[in-house]
């Protein structure tokens, strides 16, 4: 029989990111968790825990991480049907895995009601929306908005629709560096922005524009801070056409391929036992995400 004391242990190290941290969360010396994941893998035959920093669970780890999840949506319907003395009533928390362009942009207000109704709190982890997916295959999240549409195992993924992407810079830079257009030459010399080393959308624009090839770049881990940049003309990148509709009206920034944009696909992704909790943040994502998010024909 599972032991739901070491799962929850579990659980901490791997969302507080350290041993320090579960033990303040969980009100328990550090040595006492470190103690409870030992006893932990000594049942499981296997060690759960990846001693780095921070920890990352193993494959046995990611198994239990993903039961313990359900477990814990579960037991809140439990407690909803059921009048048990004693039980916590205090307001749902859900750790979901997501992009910076949906956070920065739509998310807050598809989520809102559902948050006020449910007294639903929320753990985002802000991941690109390419590899987003690897925090529930780590069994980290109950949920994760990312573009991949295969789910992991014991989950469900559901097309919410494609973010549009427009190629942006100001005019000043795109007086400096793409006076004639663009051209490889210029996208070669031309710096752009880049949220992370994950972040291929500018790779991907320059591709379908026939211009394939290396181009320097900055780093700018931030939404906000990547829409400033090209503002003040330190580069070119690929941004939200939600995001920047002010920005594109007042003139402070212009496209460069004027009708080419970049559509990605964000899938919502759930584990299928999640309880109803999940599943009415799921409804109500399929509902709302369309007022901002475009159908795209596949075809």
């Amino acid at each position: 029989m599972l032991d739901y004391k070491l799962l929850i242990a579990l659980a901490a190290v791997v969302e507080c990111g350290g041993f320090e941290r579960a033990a303040h969360a969980l009100g328990l010396s550090q040595s006492a968790v470190s103690q409870r994941i030992k006893l932990l893998e000594a049942r499981a035959g296997a060690p759960v825990l990846q001693r780095a920093t921070p920890p990352r669970p193993t494959s046995a780890g990611q198994r239990l991480l993903n039961h313990v999840q359900q477990v814990r949506l579960l037991e809140r319907d439990l407690q909803e049907d059921l009048p048990i003395a004693g039980t916590d009533e205090s307001p749902a928390r859900l750790r979901i895995a997501l992009n910076a362009d949906s956070l920065a942009t739509w998310w807050s207000a598809a989520v809102a009601e559902l948050c006020a109704s449910e007294r639903l709190l929320l753990d985002l982890l802000v991941d690109d929306q390419d590899v987003g997916l690897r925090r529930m295959r780590a069994g980290e999240v109950a949920g994760c908005l990312c573009a991949s549409a295969e789910p992991v195992a014991g989950a469900r993924s559901v097309l919410l629709g494609h973010m549009r992407y427009l190629a942006v810079a100001c005019p000043g830079f795109i007086s400096r560096h793409f006076s004639r257009g663009l051209d490889a030459e210029s996208v070669a010399t031309a710096p752009a922005i880049v949220f992370g080393q994950d972040d291929q959308l500018q790779h991907r624009f320059v591709s379908e524009q026939g211009l394939a090839g290396e181009f320097p770049y900055h780093l700018c881990p931030s939404s906000e801070g990547f829409v400033r940049m090209l503002v003040s003309g330190l580069g070119w990148g690929m941004v939200p056409a939600l995001q920047i509709s002010q920005e594109l009206d007042d003139g402070v920034l212009r496209e460069l391929a004027p009708g080419e944009a970049v559509d990605v696909p964000l899938y919502w992704h759930h584990w299928r036992h999640g309880g109803r909790l999940l599943e009415s943040l799921t409804n109500q994502l399929v509902r709302e995400a369309p007022r901002w998010l475009a159908a795209v024909d596949p075809s």
